[in-house]
């Protein structure tokens, strides 16, 4: 009787296995970053510049399915997929670590700065959300993924108007409205982050299906991978400013 109650509670989403996946995750998008880093730090910048293209390539794939995920609610199954979720952390290792290499020779010390205070970020919205500080309820979540979704929408805009060679005004550049747009995104993401800490809350005490460590790991990835280039920016955007 023990046995099958055992067997019961591992089919169930639990807080160790979300954090024992995060760290398979998160260990893995280090690895892949230090790859292009360490090529271009060596000396070796095409291959460093190949790898980032890959990166690139598959992050481009990953970022379609993401978009579609708001109209085919069907594709969210993928991100329950461990496979799914580890390709797009090595994919946006490659990415981010070679780019990040290549800001940093431009301005000398950003991308540990950048890592630090997104650590300081994810350290301070789960105590803020422990001590029940946030309510996560229906409106909330609402609110934040309609404003979240019109930013996917400027950035999208972004992209496609840049293939023409046509660039937005102001929010992607150094001026206060540039500094400003950066801080609504970071803002944007650490509610994100309370968000991906209710999911995770909520399927512990609803007993959700195992596989949906995945899902939340991934959701984790998104949003700190989000906030992580938002500081980059803003960073960048200050540093050009002196």
């Amino acid at each position: 009787m023990v046995f099958v109650f055992q067997g019961m509670l591992e089919d169930k989403m639990t807080i160790q296995g979300v954090c024992e996946k995060g760290a398979i995750a998160f260990f893995l998008l280090m690895t892949a970053g230090l790859i292009p880093w360490s090529l271009a730090l060596t000396g070796n910048i095409e291959i460093a510049l190949a790898v980032m293209s890959i990166g690139f390539l598959l992050n481009g794939i990953f970022y379609i399915v993401l978009l579609l995920s708001w109209f085919i609610p069907s594709i969210h199954s993928l991100f329950s997929n461990p496979i799914f979720v580890l390709g797009y952390a090595i994919s946006q290792g490659f990415l981010l670590g070679g780019s990040t290499y290549f800001i940093d020779a431009v301005y000398p010390g950003i991308a540990i700065q950048a890592f630090l205070i997104t650590g300081m970020i994810f350290g301070s919205m789960l105590a803020v959300y422990r001590l029940g500080i946030i309510n996560v309820n229906e409106n909330f979540r609402i609110a934040l993924y309609s404003a979240v979704f019109a930013v996917m929408m400027v950035y999208l805009l972004t992209f496609i108007l840049g293939i023409f060679g046509v660039g937005i005004p102001y929010i992607h550049g150094s001026g206060l409205i540039g500094i400003g747009f950066s801080l609504l995104c970071i803002g944007l993401g650490a509610m994100m982050l309370a968000s991906d800490f209710d999911y995770i809350e909520r399927g512990v005490e609803n007993g959700a299906p195992k596989n949906l460590e995945w899902r939340a790991v991934f959701g984790l990835l998104v949003t700190l991978i989000w906030i992580y280039v938002e500081v980059l920016r803003l960073l960048i955007k200050l540093n050009n400013r002196r």
